[in-house]
């Protein structure tokens, strides 16, 4: 009979032979790996932060830093190097109207009535944080890949949307009711805002779009935040958020893209909204953006494009999520108030003075308006029409829900 010590020994052996060794070059490896990922991510936040003249601290975290004009991002394309800002269009177009616009919003960072100074431009700065949060540095400040079709709806997007099509559009305005809807997953986000589009709705579909959104995977938190997009290939390899590449021109001082709206709207309470243009410069063919009363944020050049060089051939309003169904079953993400269409005025939200502008530059009431919900149990859409708000659309949801059956 063996001893109770030669067992003992014998156990320890095996303990020890059972041990996993793991292999020297693995840890060897890992870090040299995390460490060029590292200095690949800090080359590019040198690339895009550019030096400030001056910084102001938000209250939400961001730091917006006073960029001297002809050293922002845009500047970095090939086709805009040694280049200057163009002056401001003579002309918006005709029936443009900022007296409608009785309710303005403004950003956090600027509570304080602190700006930037005369001839930069304010961009928050992106921190290395911010792009270790996307899939990959290629991917950074940039939508998800995925299929295109004319009725918007394609994999994992969802949309409620109203949409005009078959002429020449030079242009759309709105009114955008904005809200704090939840985003349930880090890698979804909720969205509204108006398309200008134009392409086959294949590979070479080309858009400039602009509104609010909840993007946790963007910026790190659920503020709604003024942005922008552009792609002239189906948001493949063109294109970026904000001024995350080089591409939108920026000319204002007191609007930081990218930066979170204030005050928002709230359930059976006070409504706020923004007001978003988005035109053609008849003179130099360049597609600008208006914020608010009359406040000019910049312009996209129109070399950026192909189709969109020339016109647009369908205009969108309404909202977008992304349901990663990553529990197996529909996100609980909402869209826009996070309540039906049905509800009406301080519960759902909406759109209101719906344009698109002609080719005479005037600004239009719609024509043959169309309705789109791809997942009308998840989120829906109605329109209106009336002498104050023109023509309006109410649209959005809660997600997942067992009244409607959106599971």
């Amino acid at each position: 009979m063996a001893s109770s010590s030669s067992i003992f020994f014998i156990f320890v052996c095996i303990l020890l032979v059972s041990v996993p060794v793991e292999p020297k070059n693995e840890t060897v490896f890992k870090p040299v790996e995390e460490l060029k990922k590292l200095k690949r991510i800090r080359d590019h936040l040198k690339k895009i932060n550019k030096p400030s003249v001056k910084t102001i601290q938000s209250p939400d975290g961001d730091l917006i830093d006073c960029v001297l004009s002809n050293l922002q991002p845009a500047f970095d394309h090939p086709k805009l190097k040694g280049q200057k800002l163009l002056e401001p269009p003579l002309e918006r177009p005709k029936g443009h109207n900022s007296s409608d616009e009785t309710i303005n919003t403004f950003q956090l960072w600027s509570e304080s009535n602190e700006f930037c100074p005369e001839g930069t431009v304010p961009i928050r700065r992106t921190t290395e944080t911010d792009v270790l949060r996307a899939s990959s540095l290629k991917r950074f400040g940039r939508k998800i890949i995925r299929r295109v079709r004319r009725d918007s709806t394609s994999d994992a997007h969802e949309h409620a949307v109203a949409f005009v099509n078959g002429d020449k559009y030079y242009g759309a305005k709105a009114g955008i009711n904005v809200w704090t809807p939840a985003v349930t997953n880090p890698y979804e986000f909720s969205l509204s805002q108006l398309w200008v589009i134009s392409g086959s709705f294949g590979k070479d579909l080309n858009t400039v779009e602009a509104g609010w959104q909840v993007s946790p995977e963007l910026y790190g938190d659920g503020y709604p935040r003024f942005f922008t997009y552009w792609t002239t290939d189906a948001y493949q390899t063109t294109g970026c958020y904000n001024l995350l590449c080089s591409g939108f021109v920026q000319t204002n001082n007191r609007i930081a893209i990218g930066a979170a709206i204030s005050p928002r709207s709230s359930y059976k309470g006070k409504q706020f909204d923004i007001s978003i243009m988005i035109w053609k410069d008849p003179k130099h063919g360049h597609w600008w953006l208006e914020f608010g009363s009359g406040l000019l944020i910049g312009y996209w050049p129109s070399f950026l494009f192909s189709h969109l060089q020339k016109h647009a051939s369908m205009i969108q309003f309404g909202g977008e999520i992304v349901n990663s169904r990553s529990r197996g079953h529909h996100t609980r993400t909402q869209m826009g108030s996070g309540h039906f269409a049905d509800e009406g005025f301080g519960k759902a939200s909406y759109f209101r003075n719906l344009k698109v502008v002609d080719w005479d530059n005037s600004l239009l009431p719609l024509g043959n308006l169309r309705l789109m919900a791809d997942h009308p149990n998840c989120y829906n859409i109605k329109s209106g029409k009336n002498n104050v708000w023109g023509d309006y659309i109410y649209y959005g949801g809660p997600g997942r829900n067992i009244r409607r059956h959106c599971q």
